[in-house]
């Protein structure tokens, strides 16, 4: 079994990984892929810190553009309810609120699924495949 300079296994540094970027956030795992990359070897581990921070970044970024869509509808209903209020009347899509409300949850349920996944698999070193991920750490690492 493989160990760190810090004297724990890989695998158990790359669960602690994936633990760091689901409850602790950016700037824990921003920390900790730094310091793998710059100071361990083995290329499994620097994969690993790679995915854990690309994962994070694209789930903060589908729940992001999530968030904009209903956004995005108030404000076309507050244009129209200028013009509506002028009649007397106004608008409003609560509907769609309710909506991407509930897909955003569904989506943070997703993250926690494929975060427990990543952590369950690296303990013996392996990973699950995400495509999109996958494909954009092959292409630059």
């Amino acid at each position: 079994m493989e160990k760190t300079k810090l004297g724990v296994s890989v695998g158990i540094f790359g669960a602690f990984l994936y633990v760091a970027a689901l409850f602790g956030g950016y700037i824990a795992i921003t920390l900790l892929a730094g310091y793998v990359l710059l100071m361990e070897s083995n290329e499994w581990l620097k994969k690993t810190a790679v995915k854990a921070v690309a994962t994070l970044a694209c789930f903060s970024f589908l729940s992001l553009l999530i968030g904009l869509i209903p956004d995005a509808v108030d404000v076309i209903t507050e244009v129209f309810n200028v013009f509506f209020n002028f009649f007397g009347n106004s608008i409003r899509f609560s509907i769609i609120d309710n909506i991407f409300s509930v897909i955003s949850q569904m989506v943070s349920l997703l993250k926690d699924l494929v975060f427990a996944a990543l952590i369950y698999k690296a303990f013996n070193q392996g990973t699950i495949k995400l495509p999109v991920i996958d494909k954009l750490i092959d292409k630059y690492i």
